[in-house]
């Protein structure tokens, strides 16, 4: 079977404090309304998948 591997795209957060290294554009966003709005804008641009890590960050995965 072959291997399938994750790659993040982008992050969308409220709280860019809690963020380490780099590899993925980081968006930064001033509440929860535009944390959902951008993701949900990014995900169609990108035509990938938004997974919510906590009420703060949501990250975007390649599909």
């Amino acid at each position: 079977m072959a291997e399938q591997h994750t790659i993040i795209v982008a992050i969308v957060t409220r709280k860019p404090e809690n963020l380490q290294g780099g590899g993925a554009p980081v968006f930064i966003v001033e509440d929860e309304e535009a944390l959902q709005k951008t993701a949900m804008t990014l995900e169609k641009i990108m035509d990938a998948a938004a997974q919510e890590i906590n009420t703060e960050t949501i990250v975007l995965v390649a599909r």
